[in-house]
């Protein structure tokens, strides 16, 4: 496939197409007149570059570490580098976990003291 219908089917510009493979995170066959064509597991790549982006990845770790995730094969420098960052997510889930209850208790505090046509105002009683 060529590489708006990559961008279509994954959701990603072409520019961000263009600097996944700058950053070796995905690779494209060139036709005779340099056009980029990826195979169908190009698709799969993408999502998994774009979840371990959102997980706080940089690309350069994303590019260490995505043969082992893709291929399953890994050194042992390269398995204590894939817990590390699994204990990073970890704790940032937990973090997260925390900011959401403690939004749910002022989200739960805040129901019951509720008034109608009143507004909130910072440093102000209503």
């Amino acid at each position: 496939m060529r590489i708006g219908e990559l961008a279509r089917r994954t959701g990603v510009t072409t520019r961000a197409l263009r600097y996944y493979e700058e950053q070796d995170l995905l690779v494209a066959e060139r036709s005779d007149s340099g056009q980029r064509h990826y195979g169908e597991d190009a698709v799969d790549r993408i999502r998994l570059v774009r979840q371990l982006y959102a997980a706080g990845l940089s690309s350069k770790t994303i590019a260490e570490l995505t043969s082992c995730v893709i291929d399953g094969r890994a050194t042992p420098e390269l398995l204590q580098r894939l817990s590390a960052e699994r204990d990073g997510l970890d704790r940032r889930i937990a973090d997260l976990v925390q900011a959401r209850d403690r939004l749910d208790s002022v989200i739960g505090g805040a129901s019951g003291n509720l008034h109608t046509g009143a507004r909130c105002r910072r440093g102000t009683s209503a």
